[in-house]
């Protein structure tokens, strides 16, 4: 029993010091956001919050469209992960359930695409974009993104273990098409895994910063990635200013994992519906 405990206090003290590790960068960029630049760079650096939150803040309003850089941002993550989660999850329906020629054969293609890296697609896609004329338009950044091959496979994989086919055959009897029974039986058993893939889906969005610079070239367009890095001077750098951007910039991201963290726990350690 004592080594039971022991073990116990163990786990629970390596738990403590991972979630103080966890939570470290987020207090110690609220510690720079809030204090000048020249107690950011002494040796050893502040370790405790200053008093220069709002003024680093009101320089980060003078330099850049900061909220004009986060609609922008918040559109393009919304839309598409919502996007994201409607299209995968009909695409996840159809390979987990539905039997069709070459089934197998374009669910390993798909899975192959998880294995190129993106940027060996940024030339043909951007000469795409290009013809359709959506340059400096949030379109170029929405629609590329609806279809994300670990979306599918992540909705093919739940939905195949949660969902038994004795359920689906039910639906069937009573008269339910295939649309309606995958909006009234499938998507509200796996919430879970739409939390999972929304989180997943929305931090890589917001925090995209390759492509949208690329097809991103007036101000207006910006997001918040890319107006921040407008922050950086080549002769002044003000790195209270920049870890003020920083910080409120990921404020959105933070708030987005804590409305879907229990969802998001659950996908992790639901086990399967057994028929």
């Amino acid at each position: 029993m004592k080594k039971f405990s022991m073990s116990k206090l163990f786990l629970y003290f390596l738990l403590f010091a991972s979630a103080i590790l966890s939570v470290f960068p987020f207090y110690w960029m609220f510690v720079m956001a809030t204090n000048h630049n020249s107690a950011i760079n002494k040796v050893p650096p502040a370790m405790v919050p200053g008093s220069e939150l709002v003024t680093n803040f009101k320089n980060v309003l003078a330099n850049i469209d900061f909220f004009g850089a986060m609609m922008n941002t918040l559109i393009v993550a919304t839309v598409t992960t919502v996007g994201v989660l409607f299209l995968c999850s009909l695409a996840g329906f159809a390979f987990a359930k539905f039997q069709f020629k070459g089934k197998n054969v374009l669910f390993v293609a798909i899975l192959i695409t998880m294995m190129i890296p993106p940027q060996l697609g940024l030339i043909p896609t951007y000469y795409i974009i290009t013809k359709l004329g959506w340059l400096n338009d949030l379109k170029a950044l929405i629609v590329p993104g609806l279809i994300d091959a670990f979306g599918i496979f992540w909705m093919r994989q739940y939905i195949k273990s949660a969902v038994p086919d004795d359920l689906l055959e039910a639906a069937k009897i009573d008269g339910c098409s295939n649309f309606r029974t995958y909006w009234n039986i499938v998507v509200p058993v796996i919430l879970p895994a739409f939390a999972t893939l929304a989180i997943i889906k929305f931090m890589y969005m917001w925090n995209d910063f390759l492509w949208p610079l690329v097809v991103l070239r007036e101000e207006s367009s910006h997001t918040i990635q890319i107006a921040i890095r407008t922050l950086i001077d080549n002769y002044v750098r003000d790195n209270g200013m920049i870890i003020s951007g920083t910080f409120w910039a990921t404020v959105p991201l933070v708030i987005v994992f804590l409305l879907f963290n229990k969802m998001f726990i659950s996908s992790l350690t639901q086990g399967a519906v057994k028929s």
